[in-house]
């Protein structure tokens, strides 16, 4: 199907990086915002904007399902793109988006259940012969008993997950049987609170560890490329703070292992559209295991984008109006052959947080705003501006700076004189 106008179910920094995807490919576009967010940029960088969920609050007016999809009705709008966060891994949302006759910018809801799931996209991945951590299924929360076997068959260290969703929510180390019990609860409690379910699990803990991650795409004719990998490692309180591709650590073969095993569990689940296979890949040794997929575009995709020079976000829009990834002007992506790794890229998230006070996310008006620029420096932002109000409502990213060089100590010194800009 073409599409000619597209709902962003989204706001802040990702959703103007697809209303700009989509100006680009002659898309009009239309943004939804909640009341606290009539001054956002999102708002004014769209060619059409409506007030959603009214009355409702800043975080639950963006999961009201039934008013965007009425948005979406009454702008006339082909298909809906939900970016990253609120609704983005629901297939309930993908389901209403699919059923009002619009098009859905995402995996299918099918692929959504069976990867969105920790424990059901663990089980498909040792199915697919993908390497898994030594985990458990979803534990009995309130049988210590089986609880202490459990923990005993994986290994203390374990690290406690929540099956659903992702961020660190109920995530905890545990190091021994005396805080099993207490741990599990809180980080089932934890869990329930953030994604409205209390699944969680064990898994086996790798003390020297780095998080890496696999970009893929799918289409809707079977065929699924990836476009290489990227470092996630480093981290506060489980969140992402710097992001490298490619992984500078990792030997050629190294990589085209873990990045044949990612492609191999895509094609098994029929992935459609952007999706991250993620892993940890154990120092000790250099074996890898998987331990989860998101079925969504990333925080990070920027640095993916700059060493692959594959616009992500168009593919996904391309791809949902039925494109064949391997016809590079029909799709923007070229068969797997000739996706090759071009110099090095860096992320760096720059947020609203007070660094005195263990980083907590922190809020106001910003007085003054001066950002980066200069040649291989990126920007993707849309919450800061000189007289922006940041609330405590959201995330507390502001703003995205991604810097490109052909080496990876190239890449350091400009990211170091860009956030020095800043």
């Amino acid at each position: 199907m073409k599409i000619s106008k597209i709902l962003v179910a989204n706001r802040g920094e990702i959703a103007i990086r697809i209303l700009r995807a989509a100006n680009e490919l002659g898309i009009r576009t239309v943004a939804i915002y909640a009341i606290e967010d009539k001054l956002s940029l999102h708002r004014f960088k769209s060619d059409e904007a409506y007030l959603v969920g009214e009355g409702q609050g800043p975080v639950k007016a963006y999961l009201d399902i039934d008013d965007i999809i009425r948005i979406a009705r009454q702008a006339g709008v082909d298909a809906v793109h939900p970016g990253y966060g609120f609704l983005s891994e629901k297939p309930e949302f993908a389901e209403a988006v699919i059923t009002a006759g619009m098009a859905w910018v995402g995996p299918t809801p099918d692929v959504m259940r069976q990867l969105g799931n920790k424990v059901s996209a663990r089980n498909m991945a040792v199915a697919a012969g993908t390497p898994v951590m030594p985990a458990t299924a979803p534990l009995p929360v309130n049988d210590e008993a089986e609880l202490k076997r459990l923990a005993l068959e994986v290994g203390y260290p374990v690290m406690l997950k929540a099956s659903w969703g992702g961020g660190g929510r109920g995530m905890r180390i545990i190091e021994s049987e005396d805080e099993l019990i207490e741990q599990v609860q809180a980080g089932s409690r934890e869990a329930e609170n953030a994604f409205g379910n209390g699944e969680v699990y064990l898994e086996k803990l790798i003390r020297r560890a780095r998080h890496v991650e696999v970009r893929l795409l799918g289409d809707k004719h079977g065929n699924c490329v990836h476009l290489w990998e990227r470092d996630c490692s480093i981290q506060r309180r489980n969140q992402k703070v710097v992001e490298r591709a490619p992984a500078p650590y990792m030997t050629q073969n190294e990589r085209e292992e873990l990045c044949n095993a990612a492609l191999q569990l895509a094609q098994r689940a029929g992935y459609e559209c952007a999706g991250t296979a993620e892993f940890l890949m154990d120092m000790d040794n250099g074996k890898f295991y998987f331990f989860e997929v998101n079925p969504r575009i990333q925080v990070e995709h920027t640095v993916t984008e700059e060493v692959t020079g594959i616009d992500i976000v168009k593919a996904q829009i391309r791809i949902a109006q039925g494109a064949h990834i391997g016809d590079v002007e029909e799709s923007g992506v070229p068969e797997q052959s000739s996706i090759t790794l071009r110099g090095h890229a860096m992320q760096c998230r720059v947020t609203s947080e007070d660094p005195e006070n263990n980083f907590v996310p922190d809020y106001g008006r910003i007085k003054a705003y001066r950002s980066a620029t200069g040649f291989g420096v990126r920007l993707d932002g849309g919450t800061a501006y000189t007289g922006a109000v940041i609330t405590r409502y959201y995330d507390s990213l502001l703003e995205k700076v991604t810097v490109w060089a052909p080496t990876p100590d190239e890449a350091i010194d400009r990211m170091d004189r860009a956030l020095r800009e800043f």
